[in-house]
């Protein structure tokens, strides 16, 4: 007889702890989205592990009923290269910060991207410290008053796709803080993702740092400032559907439809699988319109695949079948 697969639901990914971050905050968005799709995802509830590191996002494994890991300022990625490469059969999650991230953990971050777990990455960017209380991050922008930098921060910012792409990443997706519906559809389409899936989230801090993106994600903006891409589809955007991208020698440009000539077929159409990066970090580093949804996903052998294969490779070829083999394999001698 066989075992009929357990049928989740949200609920069953809720944890017991109570849910502790300031009235408003978009986290509160992201953990029902990510609690919505983990149900979708056609796993044991037992194979997921969230990892986190220092922060408000960091807080995300005691809110979700599975098995977590609170790690330190920085290292999650290193914690989650390890849980994934002691046990490549879970679905690891990381939860964790703009500063987290790319302050302390930057460089864990980038060649987390550049080695290809096959493991979830989800990046909280509020472009502050918000845990801290306030302090400016790599991601804040240049002139920005905080508590650490009181007549403006004077260090340019990363952009984190830019940083992403840049460090080999094979599935990067950018989302706004307020959709949570397209949220749920991505971390679905990140979990089956063969290779590390990073998804930077633009998630407002009320307190800190209110206000950091409604340029872009405010309702009555958000159609006219965002573009949501899909692979293969036309890259169109605005209210009247009429606005799109072209590409006008070595730049993308926005032109409107029915315009100068311009024809919807005219418009670039998405290929999020293209190996060659060129066009994804183009839109990556698009200020407008804001590119969101996925903007680059290409599957590639993992390191887990790879080390598999050399240690399979080595036994085949090696003499000893076990560690004493080693240890005698040369000149030895008593001491008595």
């Amino acid at each position: 007889m066989e075992n009929t697969p357990v049928k989740y639901t949200f609920k069953d990914f809720q944890s017991d702890q109570e849910v502790r971050w300031c009235p408003g905050c978009d986290d509160y968005v992201i953990l029902r989205a990510i609690q919505k799709a983990l149900p979708e995802m056609g796993r044991k509830k037992e194979e997921f592990v969230f990892i986190s590191g220092i922060g408000c996002s960091s807080r995300f494994p005691y809110y979700v009923d599975t098995y977590g890991v609170h790690g330190i300022h920085g290292r999650a990625a290193a914690i989650a290269t390890g849980t994934k490469l002691a046990n490549p059969n879970l679905s690891v999650w990381v939860a964790s910060g703009d500063g987290d991230s790319m302050a302390i953990g930057g460089n864990h971050f980038i060649h987390l991207l550049r080695r290809n777990l096959d493991l979830n990455y989800i990046l909280f960017n509020n472009e502050i410290y918000g845990l801290t209380k306030g302090q400016f991050s790599p991601t804040s922008e240049l002139g920005q008053k905080t508590k650490t930098s009181p007549y403006g921060n004077t260090q340019p910012p990363f952009n984190p796709g830019e940083l992403a792409i840049g460090s080999s990443a094979r599935f990067f997706a950018r989302l706004g803080g307020n959709g949570p519906k397209e949220m749920t559809d991505v971390f679905i389409k990140a979990e089956k993702f063969k290779g590390t899936a990073l998804v930077e989230i633009l998630q407002n801090c009320v307190i800190f740092n209110d206000g950091c993106f409604k340029k872009y994600t405010d309702r009555d903006v958000k159609e006219d400032k965002q573009l949501f891409i899909e692979h293969g589809k036309p890259m169109i955007f605005g209210k009247e559907k009429n606005k799109g991208l072209i590409l006008n020698g070595l730049k993308l440009e926005v032109v409107t439809i029915g315009e100068n000539g311009i024809k919807e077929e005219d418009i670039i159409v998405h290929n999020a699988q293209e190996s060659d990066s060129t066009l994804h970090m183009m839109l990556a580093k698009m200020e407008y319109p804001l590119v969101t949804g996925i903007i680059r996903s290409v599957e590639e052998e993992t390191l887990e695949e790879r080390e598999r294969n050399l240690v399979n490779s080595v036994s085949e070829k090696d003499k000893f079948t076990c560690v004493d083999d080693l240890f005698f394999s040369g000149e030895t001698y008593e001491v008595k």
